[in-house]
């Protein structure tokens, strides 16, 4: 038949979406009295739908996201210092663009992980290439890159990120080795990739786990300046959501 040679050709094109499409209208009788130029709208829309769809998909699964999480299930009912106005500002997403970069302090448990991985769930949706990393695996990676001789790969990949997020920075102190690789992220991020970095250290503290000073004033230079900034407090949210009769889903 005429309709599976087209099928066929659709699928060998990868037009996977109009093939959706078609079937579709092909077993709803109601698409008959469509005119042929409101049937290919929907088979063109059904296209756009199924990429847009397996772009998401393919999106977020490099960003590897430690949790599944949405700016949209923010809880702040908690008394931990989420600044709602800054919340819904921050979820148009202008900040990527710009290059500006999010700064999130706290204590443990006060939903920091949440909150980075809440924004980056909301840039893959909006289409930006994004990756997840907790700092003490990306310094290893980065020793390991230089004994192996791929540390220049390793770095150029950060570049062609839009948003890179660094979670659990400031656990322990870094050896000079370790502060001039970090630097090097950082720098090969600058003008191109936005970071949201978060740390149960205060911007203040961050100083002294750098054990060079030059260094650490590079770090910061390029980091706390264009940065818009989230100092939660309160206890830890863990405790309420371990309570079999808390709300669920959101942190």
């Amino acid at each position: 038949m005429l309709i599976n040679q087209t099928i066929a050709k659709l699928n060998y094109m990868k037009l996977f979406g109009m093939v959706k499409g078609l079937n579709e209208q092909m077993s709803n009788p109601e698409a008959r009295s469509l005119s042929f130029e409101e049937r290919l709208s929907l088979l063109v829309d059904r296209e756009w739908e199924d990429r847009e769809e397996r772009r998401l998909v393919r999106l977020l699964k490099e960003a590897k996201l430690k949790v599944s999480a949405c700016l949209e299930d923010l809880d702040f009912s908690a008394a931990r210092g989420l600044d709602r106005s800054l919340i819904a500002s921050l979820s148009s997403f202008d900040w990527l663009e710009k290059h500006h970069h999010i700064i999130i302090c706290g204590p443990t448990g006060v939903g920091k992980t949440y909150l980075c991985c809440a924004f980056g769930n909301g840039a893959c949706r909006k289409g930006f290439r994004t990756q997840y990393l907790r700092v003490p695996k990306l310094l290893e990676e980065l020793k390991i890159s230089r004994a192996d001789g791929s540390y220049m790969r390793l770095i150029g990949k950060f570049s062609r990120l839009e948003l890179l997020i660094l979670d659990d920075w400031g656990l322990s102190s870094l050896s000079e080795a370790e502060a001039k690789d970090f630097l090097e992220v950082i720098e090969e991020c600058q003008g191109k990739c936005s970071i949201i970095i978060s740390s149960q250290l205060p911007i203040e503290h961050w100083h002294q786990i750098i054990s060079n000073p030059t260094v650490a004033d590079a770090v910061l230079d390029r980091l706390i300046h264009a940065a818009y900034k989230f100092n939660l407090k309160g206890e830890s949210m863990r405790k309420t959501y371990a309570n079999p009769n808390a709300k669920s889903a959101t942190m």
